[in-house]
This record gives structure tokens, sequence and C-alpha cells, in this order.
């Protein structure tokens, strides 16, 4: 582990941030790589220098292009990934799909998940949508059997968080796609805290729907999502929420209703974010020189590190013990959190701070242990400091 661990930490380097600060914040917004500067600059060059040509020549298929680079990191086959603008969006492409009417309805998913999402579908209740929030015991871990118990043969759709984003619990999405399927229901897998820091396969999970961003362990910036839909099933969807990019003949701009394009078009809308799919490239090769089952590894030490010198302290940590069911973030509950991450912030130890969470410290391959340890350091040497001043 430590020579895999030491490889990894020579792509620091890439990084500039690094350099100033403790980044332990990746749950949240990646790193910048260095590269970003020069894909932002190829845009700007190309617009200068090709002006409308640059849509024929490389900005029309862009999105298709980081589609598949992004569903490489989760074996999608080619052609199964359209790039939209963020999370809420996919769901609102998904839930077009569908007709909430019929006696089939119901959407289900639990009070862990992530809060736009739940926003996005509680709004669906003006469309017909029963909605079914699933009670948990705390705010770490999933219930899978009362999730389980609550699909049956009037549930439509169950879009759950492959990770939890408060706890970095990692759901049991098997058990909940094999009870989904059983009675007939589809799952919408938000898997935006674990692409790129959990290694899985789409098409073992046999989801039918998967989402998620490059902002955050993808280090790809904001504006970038992707929607995975199990190819079998696009070909006969036909979302309401449409665009001319997702028609069969966007130049012909022909009048009336649209004909949906078999590509992974037919669940975008209009125009490409073409700058952000161009940011989220140099984070997307550096991910896939790691690897994601490395980087896997290399979390499990470090989250266990973090977890050791939490309980040392006598801290509460609202994260799972099993490693199996953490993912990269451990949040930590001291005393005083809120007050303590915006010291460390002052600090240029990068975390943040979520309510019935508490401090989440998210390491990637690119930290160092030391700098594990010297940011628990750090929240010591605060408390101490804010006892004194008491």
């Amino acid at each position: 582990m430590f020579l895999m661990s030491e490889a990894l930490l020579r792509y620091r380097s890439e990084f500039p941030i690094l350099q100033s600060t403790t980044y332990l914040i990746s749950n949240s917004l990646g790193a910048m790589p260095r590269g970003v500067e020069d894909s932002l600059h190829q845009y700007t060059e190309m617009w200068n220098t090709r002006g409308v040509r640059a849509w024929e020549e490389e900005w029309w298929m862009l999105a298709a292009e980081v589609g598949d680079q992004i569903g490489a990191l989760f074996n999608a086959p080619p052609g199964s990934v359209a790039c939209l603008q963020n999370v809420t969006t996919c769901q609102a492409t998904v839930a077009s799909c569908f007709d909430f009417t019929g006696r089939r309805n119901k959407v289900v998913y639990t009070d862990l998940n992530f809060p736009s999402v739940m926003y996005f579908w509680e709004a669906q209740r003006k469309r017909g949508a029963r909605i079914v929030m699933v009670a948990n015991d705390d705010t770490i871990h999933v219930n899978t059997q009362r999730l389980l118990d609550a699909i049956d043969e009037e549930t439509l759709l169950v879009p759950i968080s492959h990770v939890i984003f408060r706890s970095a619990f990692i759901q049991d999405v098997e058990a909940i796609v094999e009870k989904a399927h059983r009675v007939g229901a589809y799952v919408l897998l938000d898997s935006f805290q674990a692409t790129g820091t959990l290694p899985f396969d789409v098409q073992k999970l046999n989801v039918d729907f998967c989402t998620g961003g490059v902002l955050k362990w993808l280090c790809g910036g904001p504006g970038t999502a992707y929607l995975y839909v199990r190819p079998d099933l696009a070909k006969t969807l036909e979302p309401t929420f449409t665009g001319w990019f997702g028609h069969e003949n966007p130049f012909g701009f022909e009048i009336g209703a649209t004909r949906y394009t078999p590509n992974v078009y037919r669940f975008t809308q209009g125009t490409s974010n073409i700058p952000a799919l161009k940011v989220a490239q140099p984070g997307l090769k550096i991910i896939r020189e790691v690897g994601v089952e490395n980087i896997r590894q290399k979390s499990k030490c470090q989250t266990a590190l973090l977890m050791d010198l939490a309980s040392q302290h006598g801290w509460r940590t609202n994260t799972p013990g099993n490693p199996e069911r953490r993912a990269g973030t451990v949040s930590i509950d001291m005393p005083n959190a809120p007050q303590v991450c915006a010291e460390l912030l002052k600090r240029d130890i990068l975390v943040d701070y979520r309510p019935k969470s508490g401090v989440r410290f998210s390491p990637h391959f690119y930290n160092t242990d030391q700098e594990i340890t010297s940011a628990i350091a750090a929240v010591e040497e605060i408390l101490s400091e804010m006892k004194v001043g008491a």
C-alpha cells in the first residue's frame, strides 16, 4: 500500500493549489489540474480562429466524447452517457420520460438523499407522482430493508444516492435494483459521491439510469454532469424535456413535434456547455491514468486514519466504521464544529461543514498522510485556543 500511495503522489505537481493549501475537500470540489488552463486556451483559440466552424470541427460531438470518457470509468457502453449541466437537470430528463397519472406512479427514496434531488421529486407531486420518502434511524446509515419494503408493484422510480453525502455510507445498490426490477420499477442511481473514488460497473449493477458530475472526485469543475441510460431501455424512452439537440435532424429545423435521435443526444436539450466540457477533460485523463481501484485502496487507508485520529480525541464520527460501506469522506462532529471549520479555512486547510454531519474531511489520491495528521493537529490546537479564550 505504501509504494502504491507514493506512486500516486507523483501527480501532486499536476494540481497547483496543493502547493499552497491542505486540500481535503474533494467531495465538494476537486482540485484543479494545471491542464485546465491549456484546455481553456484551446477553447478560446478555436473560437477566435475558427469561429462558427468550431461546431462542425469539434464542438458538436464534444459532449458525446466526454460522455464516453466518463462512462469508461464505470463500464458504460460507448454512446450510453449524455452530458448535461447538473444532476437536477439529469433527474428532470429522466422524469420527463414517464407518465405519473396511472396506478404505477410512486417515487420511492430515503430522507438521506441529496436535498436538490428531493426538491425536484417533491415538485413532481403536481404531475401526479406519489412521493414515498423512507425515514432512517440516523443520519449515517440507510435502513436498506425499510427501503426495500417500500418498493412495491405501484412503484415507478427509485432515485437513490450511491454514496450518502452527509456520511459517505455506500448503499446496497444490488439489493435495491433486484427488488425494484422484481416489481417492475426503475432505479435512478446518483453516483456523484462515488465516481472517481469508488469502483463500480453500471452493467453489473444493472441500473436503469446513473447520474453524477465531474465537479468533485473527477476534478472536472462545474457545469458538466452525466446521465447514463441503459442502452436497451434508451431506445424505448421519449423525454418530454427535450430540445433541438435531441432531434434526429437538428439542422433541418423542422416545424412541429420532434423525431428523437437514436444516439445519446436523445436525452439532451439545447446547446452544450462547451467550456465546461473542455475543462472536464484534464481531470478525467488523470483519473483514468491513476485508476479508480488504486484511488479506492488509498482512500480506505486514509479514511481509516481519520477515523482513528478522531477516536483518539473522543470526537464523534458520522461515518460508517465498516470500510466496505465507507466511501471517501469522514465527517467528524467535534465540539464547535462550524467554528472549527471556519478556522481551518483561515489556515488554508480546506474542508467543509454540513449540519447533522460535522466537518467533512475528504482526502483524494493526491493527499499525503502528513496532511491528514497535520489537519487533525490543527483542529486540536483550535479547540485548545477556544477553551483558553473562554
